[in-house]
């Protein structure tokens, strides 16, 4: 039978359209195949949040199944990766420029809802770096979320802070593709801002224990000695830098070479600097103190030549051994290869070095037959056999 018009099918028609345009697609139950689509790409930040905390709670906080829903979906962390990890750390989207929830859906299996406790919250740092290792991009979103749940930590109630603190230190710990301490732990000292890991982590610290060694003796207690090295390693930087700019200071005024002298040995007394970086800092800045003339070949070498001469003595104090002579050689060679205008001299500051007592004659002819370090090396060489030569023949008449 046809039925044309307004008849019985039209209106059929017009009710299963109008009830199927109403009805809003679950996340739970059955995938279907409208289900990823409807849910997949949220084009705001709270339709993203429940989108994911919909995994969460589709897979009762499993991270390890969490992870993979994660990376099947077409969720764009791209844009919000910002809102991804405020879900991970308090279970759902917060309202913008705070830490409180917004309106929205919210998990139960968040960094905030872990006990307080090590291996309670080292799960959560391994899955966000699961999640990390397939989307490297999201490093620059986890370090926006941390600092901005540092910087509010006293809108949080003390066991949620001290959830934060522990995933904090894992994180660091489990090196989450290069997560920066310096950069996330900064707004914490807010009005002290200076960008020097090795007074933050001071800062943290009682007034009566903020030493190095307290640093290291509370995290090495703690097992976290990678953050030990790391802090470590910036202490050992910042105070070599401080030795060099002190000491550029020391030659721009004309200082006595015996003040000079006590400085450096100040300086290697209390930050315990090894002796073959002294000798590397004393080369470079007796070489950056130098007013070099451009292209003038031999007004350069005049000048760098002075300069060995004039301060003989300080190198002579701290090249105490064959090895820190054959270091200061290397770094010779170095400079030369790496700098146009001093290409030609190396011949002649070596000659110079030995001449002042800084060089033995044993250490160049190591150097000559046996030298590793391969930056122009050939050429060296080949410029100072007249040299080694005679040196060779001096010993030989002896």
């Amino acid at each position: 039978m046809k039925v044309t018009g307004s008849g019985f099918c039209g209106a059929c028609s017009y009710a299963v359209s109008d009830a199927y345009s109403k009805e809003k697609p679950t996340l739970g139950g059955t995938r279907i195949k409208t289900r990823k689509r409807n849910i997949a790409a949220p084009l705001d930040p709270a339709a993203f949040a429940d989108a994911v905390v919909q995994i969460y709670l589709d897979n009762a906080g499993d991270l390890e199944l969490v992870a993979k829903n994660l990376e099947s979906s077409d969720l764009n962390f791209s844009r919000y990766g910002d809102t991804f990890f405020e879900v991970v750390f308090i279970g759902g989207r917060t309202q913008p420029g705070t830490i409180k929830l917004d309106e929205g859906e919210r998990h139960p299996y968040s960094v905030i809802e872990c006990e307080p406790k090590r291996e309670a919250i080292l799960p959560s740092v391994i899955y966000v770096q699961k999640i990390l290792r397939r989307r490297p991009f999201l490093i620059k979103n986890l370090e926006n979320v941390m600092r901005k749940m540092l910087q509010s930590l006293e809108l949080f109630e003390e066991n949620e802070r001290i959830k934060l603190s522990i995933f904090t230190a894992l994180a660091f710990s489990q090196k989450l593709s290069g997560l920066p301490p310096e950069t996330v732990l900064q707004p914490l000292l807010k009005d002290n801002l200076r960008g020097k890991m090795e007074d933050d982590l001071l800062e943290f610290f009682p007034s009566t224990k903020r030493t190095p060694e307290a640093v290291s003796e509370h995290f090495t207690k703690a097992g976290l000695l990678p953050l030990v090295e790391y802090n470590d390693k910036k202490i050992f930087e910042v105070r070599l830098k401080e030795m060099k700019s002190t000491l550029t200071t020391q030659l721009a005024e004309e200082v006595a070479i015996s003040e000079v002298i006590e400085t450096v040995k100040q300086h290697v007394k209390d930050a315990k600097l090894p002796d073959i970086e002294v000798v590397r800092i004393l080369w470079d800045v007796l070489m950056d103190a130098i007013q070099w003339s451009g292209k003038n070949q031999q007004q350069n070498a005049n000048s760098a030549l002075r300069q060995v001469k004039k301060w003989a003595e300080l190198l002579n104090t701290f090249c105490t051994t064959g090895k820190l002579e054959l270091e200061l050689m290397y770094k010779v060679q170095v400079q030369c290869y790496e700098d146009a205008k001093l290409m030609k001299l190396f011949p002649e500051i070596v000659r110079s070095l030995y001449d002042q007592d800084v060089l033995a004659e044993d250490t160049i002819l190591h150097w000559f037959r046996k030298g590793t370090n391969l930056k122009g090396r050939q050429n060296f060489v080949k410029s100072l056999e007249p040299f080694v030569k005679w040196l060779e023949e001096a010993e030989e008449e002896e």
